[in-house]
């Protein structure tokens, strides 16, 4: 497993950094979303032949991670490409990749991706969004509620997780469903958020929406397996996400500690103050090797192998963000507090790396029964 960059990576890198660099912190997000599309970053992961670029996650991550150091981060990168582009490309009939993927991967068209429910949190197997045929017509009525979904009113159509009944078992099993933003019955409800974010956070209801039969994205009997191709690069990317906002407040809290002078000294030059730094640095590196591998794995095609490193990588990256920003404010003291200075808002905006898209307290239950072996204690 490679743990140095390729040539092509490391210039992929310096591109989109030179692109963040231009937008920086608080920039306008559709302008970033439309330059980064028309220059191939968006579709990066994308198929050459629906005007991708041919690469992986691997290359996206990067993307997102550049991105997010600049301090432009674009939450709907895991969204849209990485989730519903993934899956889409993986297991869209022709018809479904000719319609999203060219438009998914340069930008012009969006899907947000429906999940979560209010009384499932973690435990997908308890998902209550139903899809029944429509006998009359032969498509599917959905019916149920989603929380927390990033971007509804941004995008084209959500890629909504439901259920439909196994007719030989009579269990429900998942599907995914393509559901058009103005779908009737398809309604939303913008959720009150202290976090400040360019995407908004909706409560969706859909009360007997009516699809097509061609609605279903792939094989109704390979749900898990086709929602799995879709949680195991959101992971990577959630990775991507914190170690690049990890990294723009460090280089915040390093260019202050250069310049701050106290006692004809910059603070940079007291190990309380450099020590702490150069571990946060270490711990975002670390945690960037993991999600290396957690990439490689998964363009590799190896699954089983991605869906552990995805975990980790996500664990790892969510800590080391957290410490970095608390660090980076710290160094600052008052400063860091201020609006000139652009951490404090960052201090919310670190936690969402522990919480989503899966707890760290759900990834350590991960690590302990699926490759520790220990028993479940639920």
């Amino acid at each position: 497993m490679p743990t140095i960059e390729t040539d092509d990576h490391k210039a992929l890198r310096e591109a989109v950094a030179a692109l963040g660099k231009r937008h920086g912190r608080g920039g306008d997000t559709e302008q970033l979303w439309s330059d980064a599309g028309k220059l191939g970053y968006l579709g990066v992961n994308l198929p050459e032949e629906y005007g991708g670029g041919g690469g992986g996650i691997c290359e996206l991550s990067i993307v997102l991670e550049e991105l997010g150091a600049a301090g432009c981060p674009l939450l709907m990168l895991v969204v849209s490409p990485a989730i519903c582009g993934t899956v889409m490309a993986r297991f869209g009939t022709d018809a479904q990749k000719q319609q999203w993927l060219p438009g998914l991967a340069d930008g012009t068209r969006l899907m947000a991706f429906g999940i979560t429910e209010p009384d499932a949190g973690s435990n997908s197997h308890r998902i209550t969004t139903t899809a029944r045929r429509d006998p009359d017509t032969g498509g599917w009525l959905l019916t149920g509620r989603k929380v927390f979904i990033s971007g509804v009113d941004i995008a084209d159509a959500t890629l909504i997780v439901g259920r439909t009944e196994d007719a030989r078992t009579g269990r429900l099993k998942p599907c995914l469903f393509i559901v058009p933003r103005d779908t009737p019955g398809f309604t939303r409800r913008p959720i009150d958020m202290e976090l400040h974010a360019a995407e908004k956070q909706f409560e969706l209801v859909l009360d007997d929406v009516r699809l097509p039969a061609d609605a279903l994205v792939g094989d109704e009997d390979a749900g898990l397996l086709q929602l799995f191709a879709g949680l195991n690069p959101e992971r990577v990317m959630t990775a991507a996400f914190a170690i690049g906002m990890g990294r723009y407040a460090l280089a915040k809290a390093i260019e202050y500690a250069r310049e701050r002078t106290v006692w004809n000294t910059p603070i940079g030059a007291h190990q309380a103050i450099a020590h702490p730094l150069a571990q946060a640095h270490i711990d975002l590196e670390l945690a960037r090797l993991m999600m290396q591998r957690a990439a490689a794995l998964y363009d590799a095609g190896d699954d089983p192998g991605a869906g552990e490193a995805a975990n980790m990588a996500k664990y790892a990256a969510g800590e080391a963000c957290v410490k970095a920003v608390d660090q980076a404010v710290h160094t600052l003291g008052g400063n860091g507090l201020t609006r000139e200075y652009g951490l404090a808002s960052l201090i919310t905006a670190a936690r969402v790396a522990r919480i989503a898209p899966v707890s760290r307290e759900m990834i350590l239950n991960y690590v302990s029964h699926q490759t520790l072996g220990l028993p479940k204690s639920y």
